[in-house]
């Protein structure tokens, strides 16, 4: 593959001596305009990169606050053609940041694989994450996205171990996402001497750059976590920012946007600091 942005943007951040803070929302939470106004907002308070979740109804190793913002979205009458837009839209006035739709094989599938891909790259989407098909099921999706010029992004958790770890890497791309705890999105405790050891056991496998996940919640985590890998992802504290600004209908208001922007700026901050010393 020629060089992504998602390539580009952990070289970029890595020159700067820092990690990347990938940020995760879901599309058309609470609601379609709203959710663009969020997108549009989060590379000004500090996103690097942006996970873009795609609604479903039946979502894997979700915690509650993703569940709940999956069902938001579906009972706004959101779609895949909306989500598609939404990134032409954000790519009218950003060229640079990446965008990575995250979600499950379902709604691919229905849609053929090898054509959604297509749409993904002319709408401006750089990779994916699909955490429901295996290595095994490469020439489904992964192969298809990787020919489009999208990177495949495959997650490795403390359970993947030394003998599965390589097919696990094998058509990766862009980088590896390592699930930091056993259990679902926004649980468990950080253990920021497991993930070191854990990064430091990935990266004798691949050159790729590694960001961790699940479970980063506070500024303080992000810089324990971005002192040992190269990105930072969140997700479940963004959600809940926005659940949290909802009215008592559950409609967004005046504060939605910058409560997501609030905690996304203090994240950053915490990432800034990781390497400062």
């Amino acid at each position: 593959m020629t060089e992504t942005r998602i390539d580009r943007r952990f070289k970029g951040c890595a020159d700067a001596n820092r990690p990347a803070l990938v940020t995760f929302i879901t599309a058309g939470d609470p609601d379609l305009e709203t959710s663009k106004s969020v997108l549009k907002a989060l590379p000004a308070s500090g996103a690097d990169v942006i996970e873009l979740g795609m609604p479903f109804s039946d979502p894997m190793a979700e915690g509650i606050p993703i569940q709940l913002a999956n069902q938001r979205a579906l009972n706004a009458g959101h779609t895949m053609d909306k989500t598609l837009q939404m990134v032409r839209e954000f790519r009218e006035g950003d060229q640079d940041t990446p965008i990575i739709l995250m979600g499950y094989y379902n709604p691919i599938y229905i849609r053929e694989p090898k054509k959604f891909v297509v749409e993904l790259k002319e709408a401006g989407v750089d990779g994916l994450i699909i955490v429901d098909i295996p290595p095994e099921a490469d020439d489904e999706l992964c192969i298809p996205a990787l020919d489009a010029g999208l990177n495949f992004i495959r997650l490795a958790t403390p359970t993947t171990d030394d003998k599965r770890l390589p097919a696990v890497l094998a058509n990766t791309s862009g980088f590896v996402y390592y699930v930091s705890v056993t259990g679902i999105t926004g649980s468990g405790a950080l253990n920021a001497t497991n993930v070191a050891t854990a990064v430091k056991r990935i990266k004798g496998h691949t050159n790729l750059p590694v960001a961790v996940g699940f479970g980063v919640k506070t500024a303080e985590d992000a810089e324990a976590i971005g002192k040992v890998a190269d990105g930072v992802v969140v997700g479940s504290v963004l959600v809940n920012a926005i659940r949290d600004s909802l009215d008592d209908a559950g409609l967004a208001t005046h504060r939605t946007v910058s409560a997501v922007t609030d905690v996304v700026s203090s994240l950053a901050g915490g990432v800034a600091r990781a390497r400062s010393a």
